[in-house]
């Protein structure tokens, strides 16, 4: 493109689907906006052909190794429409001096909600319960109420406060885990923050909102032991937070209730034993895909992305004179 100022890669699968009005404000400074192919997650090739010759980069969930940020030697900036970077190698990009932006909050209330959603839907054996009524059967699986049980929080950012704050209005106990507790948050008289096991010890239903550790799964099996019998767990975070093949086993026995996941390690999961499980609840990371979540994230992105442009190009201009 004629005086173009650069060229920004622009990725989230329901962006490149569906544009966004967001991205005229690329286009409007200046910039030439490059898309992925529509509603689909790059992968690793698909990067390398496309991010050489870029300087920005709006960045899905896709993985964006050392090997890929080394292969676009032009590019200064990545701002995700999200608040997780887990799956930027975050080393590369720093010794690269390539500046990783992300938007914390912005979705927070979609993924909060599919939580609450997730939580009923174990709780009520809904999805069961429609499937055997379509398939003409009158099938009727005992539920449970919420209403003074315990909901355990394992992570308690931007999305845990909220779920929390819903468990307090369903009238439960919330315990939350937190490595820095915010001592100013509360969701309600039965709020309290607690160490992991005794978070763990005492859930009936466990949510997790916590990024990956490195040194492993955050439920291992030992953990997984920890629960109370007939727990449910529900992961809108990372697929990486649980050991699979201990909660295979927790389910296959029945120690666990049920498991409700909207990330997999593999997406689409394909033939995970995870997604078929029929005590497991499978949606296609569908936490933040909200009108209004995607509207905020990737509003939020663009203008992070062109700030820190802005911000460099002084600097540059800066050190020219």
């Amino acid at each position: 493109m004629a005086g173009s100022r650069g060229r920004i890669l622009v990725t989230p699968r329901s962006v490149t689907r569906d544009g966004h009005p967001a991205l005229e404000l690329l286009r409007e400074a200046g910039f030439e906006v490059t898309l992925s192919a529509p509603g689909r997650l790059p992968a690793e090739e698909d990067l390398r052909a496309l991010l050489p010759g870029c300087i920005g980069y709006l960045a899905g969930v896709e993985p964006v190794s050392a090997a890929v940020l080394r292969a676009a030697p032009g590019l200064r900036v990545i701002s995700r429409n999200g608040a997780g970077v887990d799956n930027i190698d975050l080393q590369a990009a720093a010794a690269l001096g390539i500046s990783v932006l992300r938007t914390p909050g912005a979705n927070a209330r979609g993924v909060a909600e599919l939580t609450w959603g997730l939580i009923l839907a174990l709780a009520r054996s809904i999805p069961q319960s429609d499937a055997a009524l379509k398939r003409g059967e009158w099938l009727r699986r005992e539920g449970i109420e919420l209403e003074g049980r315990t909901l355990g929080i394992a992570g308690c950012g931007s999305v845990g406060r909220q779920v929390a704050c819903f468990g307090a209005s369903f009238g439960m106990r919330v315990l939350a885990f937190d490595p820095v507790p915010d001592p100013a948050f509360s969701a309600g008289p039965g709020f309290r923050y607690a160490g992991l096991e005794e978070v763990l010890a005492g859930s009936a239903v466990l949510s997790l909102h916590c990024p990956p550790a490195a040194d492993g799964p955050l439920l291992d099996v030992a953990r997984l032991d920890c629960l109370p019998a007939g727990a449910l767990v529900i992961n809108t975070a990372r697929a990486e937070l649980v050991d699979d093949e201990a909660l295979l086993r927790a389910l296959d026995s029945g120690r666990l209730g049920g498991y409700a996941a909207d990330v997999f390690r593999k997406e689409p999961p394909g033939d995970d034993p995870l997604a078929w499980h029929p005590r497991v609840i499978a949606t296609p990371h569908l936490g933040g895909f909200t009108r209004e979540s995607v509207d905020r994230a990737v509003t939020a992105a663009v203008e992070s992305l062109l700030a820190q442009l802005k911000r460099l190009s002084g600097a540059y201009s800066a050190q020219d004179h």
